[in-house]
């Protein structure tokens, strides 16, 4: 199990795949393990870097907080031990918060940047999920589901077995138990995404950027999109029909993704 220390913490990483560099950032509360399909589906395209967060996954426990430029910093450092200079990254709703955070910070480093599912912050962020973080996991799931997919309702789901099967994916994914250090590893990274905020930077991003969002976010609305790409010179907005998981939810949306990054 490949580690890497970056910045003063551990991080677990795993690098699979051929084709153009690939770094890949999770969204809030996953981990490498728990992605699996995903990773495979990148690493058969790209020469793919994935970690997991700072006290998340087999990363080493965390006990301060941190924001997401302590973030961005972990992973210039996991660059360097990996010895790429630069390389085209693609964050995923938290991922795309702290992708956003490197590319205004490290805007040399990128060829190309996408952006999935997530929101600028400040004045323009995306739900705040940490006002969640202390209700019972059962109801906790339930209003997640809710705000991934405005539409999902029961009695759309059970019209919908496609959508079903999604929506009972994400809810297994989402861990009924916890233990102290998994549970403290969360709220941190929750406080970490509450203060994200690069609107007023997002002008120093360089590279050719994606902007992706799922027409039925409540987490990361389209406008949050449009926000992002209204300061990016270089980007363009993509809105798909599905909510924050549009990518499994839109067949247009894999494609177009890989296209942009150059599979």
């Amino acid at each position: 199990m490949p580690t890497a220390a970056c910045n003063g913490v551990t991080l677990h990483f795993e690098r699979v795949g051929h084709g153009r560099r690939l770094l890949y950032c999770n969204g809030s509360g996953t981990t490498l393990d728990g992605t699996r399909p995903l990773l495979d589906k990148l690493s058969a395209q790209f020469d793919l870097l994935a970690f997991d967060y700072r006290g998340m996954g087999a990363s080493a426990p965390v006990t301060e907080p941190y924001t997401t430029a302590d973030v961005a910093d972990d992973m210039a450092g996991l660059l360097n031990v990996i010895g790429w200079d630069r390389t085209a990254l693609a964050g995923w709703s938290f991922g795309g918060m702290v992708a956003q955070e490197f590319a205004v910070t490290f805007p040399d480093r990128l060829d190309r940047l996408a952006l999935i599912a997530t929101s600028p912050g400040g004045a323009v962020a995306s739900y705040p999920l940490d006002t969640l973080a202390d209700l019972p996991a059962d109801e906790r799931a339930a209003r997640s589901l809710k705000l991934a997919d405005r539409r999902w309702t029961p009695e759309w789901l059970a019209t919908h077995p496609d959508e079903a099967a999604l929506a009972t994916t994400l809810a297994a994914d989402m861990p009924a138990e916890e233990t102290e250090a998994q549970a403290r590893g969360r709220l941190l990274q929750l406080e970490a995404r509450k203060g994200h905020d690069v609107l007023d930077r997002l002008h120093r991003v360089t590279c050719p950027t994606f902007v992706g969002n799922g027409r039925y976010d409540d987490i990361a609305p389209v406008a949050n999109g449009q926000a992002i790409t209204d300061r990016i010179t270089s980007a363009t907005l993509h809105v798909y029909e599905g909510g924050h998981l549009f990518p499994e939810q839109d067949p247009a949306a894999w494609p177009d993704l890989a296209a942009f990054l150059g599979a």
